[in-house]
């Protein structure tokens, strides 16, 4: 299978890729002048061209209008937020009131939780992957901590089973059912930060659930990588960010979602006024009644300068749509493997399920030898302009993605691995 590594065939690949031209949209990072090879979406995506119309437009409405801009034109202020929601919706199969566009992910986060975490003596246990990404666990136990309860005790990780540091599905059941009849909530991740590996939702739900439990899921890796069901999967809430996969810029306005169900709810919340009914908002009364749906959840005013690249991400994604993506992100990725399989086993392990289905775009490895030949392995790439990100305490994550990677990208990492061995 050397043919895999000739410039014929990754050539040939991109030449057959329908998505193809979605890579003149974005603006690519040079390395001694040429692009690099950028796999590090799953951090932060690359800009799309057409965001800074978006910026421009919101910048020369201020220096026109100012405070008017927020009731004239068709992309006026005050309800900015409604023009991403369907286009949010479609991404991660929800129905439009139960998206929004708000805040950043951790603020989501805590702000879902006021209301969906509600311990009691009975029922204290808030379940959770053992190795989350910190900002999650700090996030958590915080909430423990302010309910009253002690996170040694009401703080459940579930540690992984298999051997790569993956979960099997039956761990995951097995501690839902041993925690059951105390478990208050469950925030599990779409996929998982430093693995990869992607969960069945729904199926999560459904265990949780039928323990009595509420179940959230920071879709961080996932939004914009995996086609999502939130609604069919039965989830109570999820947060999520726009910087990565979904291409909104750094620090990107944040997404949530909260199922219809609770779209009128006596549930907790903390409150503020643009959450408040739109239709009485600006009557300035002194009585919170929340807009029905994930709307309700909304403090303050949306950043619009913030919101303004997530529109031009949303506009390729529809155009793109996420069937698509997904093949092309199989195709990719496979191919990453299938070059790593043929010429690179002494060099490098794959911590990523093998299943496609139980993985995104990311495929999270290990330099056989330990950290500091993985580290030095990591260098090498960067200074060649293969750039992947470092995560402690000893793996690379290489995520080709479909919008705007290439098999070309692929193979020249796999080169360049080549290149340092010898």
């Amino acid at each position: 299978m050397t043919h895999l590594f000739t410039d014929e065939h990754a050539l040939a690949l991109d030449a057959a890729d329908p998505l193809r031209h979605f890579r003149d949209e974005f603006h690519l990072p040079l390395h001694d002048g040429a692009p690099q090879a950028y796999f590090v979406g799953n951090s932060l995506g690359l800009q799309p061209k057409g965001a800074r119309a978006h910026v421009e437009e919101v910048l020369d409405k201020w220096a026109r209008e100012a405070v008017e801009g927020h009731f004239t034109g068709s992309a006026q202020w005050m309800p900015y937020h409604e023009l991403v929601r369907d286009p949010l919706a479609r991404v991660v199969g929800a129905q439009p009131s139960e998206v929004v566009a708000m805040n950043s992910l951790t603020a989501n986060l805590h702000f879902m939780l006021v209301s969906f975490y509600r311990p009691t003596r009975e029922r204290p246990v808030l379940l959770m992957e053992a190795g989350a990404f910190p900002s999650d666990r700090y996030a958590l136990e915080s909430q423990v901590r302010f309910h009253g309860f002690d996170p040694a005790e009401a703080l459940v990780e579930v540690e992984p089973d298999n051997a790569d540091g993956t979960f099997s599905m039956a761990a995951i059941e097995r501690a839902i059912a041993e925690h059951g009849p105390q478990l208050a909530a469950i925030v599990w991740p779409g996929v998982q930060y430093r693995t990869g590996q992607a969960f069945d939702l729904k199926e999560i739900a459904r265990l949780g659930h039928a323990a009595g439990a509420v179940v959230g899921f920071d879709l961080a890796h996932a939004v914009g990588n995996l086609p999502l069901r939130l609604h069919d999967a039965d989830a109570d809430f999820a947060v999520w960010c726009h910087y990565k996969y979904m291409n909104a810029g750094p620090g990107a306005v944040a997404g949530c979602f909260v199922h219809e169900r609770h779209a009128r709810t006596d549930r907790p919340r903390f409150a503020g006024w643009w959450g408040n009914d739109a239709s009485v908002r600006f009557r300035m009364g002194p009585q919170f009644s929340p807009t029905p749906g994930a709307d309700g959840w909304q403090l303050s005013n949306p950043p619009i300068l913030g919101l303004a690249p997530l529109r031009a991400s949303l506009d390729q994604f529809d155009r793109a749509t996420l069937p698509a993506l997904r093949a092309k992100s199989e195709a990719l990725t496979g191919y990453l493997e299938a070059l790593m399989d043929t010429d690179l086993r002494d060099v490098l392990q794959v911590a990523t399920p093998r299943e496609p289905e139980r993985r995104g775009c990311q495929l999270s490895i290990r330099v056989i030898g330990g950290r500091e030949r993985g580290r030095d392995l990591f260098d090498f790439l960067a200074a060649r302009g293969v750039l992947g990100d470092w995560r402690e305490p000893d793996v690379i994550r290489i995520s080709p993605v479909p919008l705007y990677n290439t098999f070309a990208d692929v193979l020249r990492f796999a080169r360049t691995v080549r290149e340092w061995r010898t």
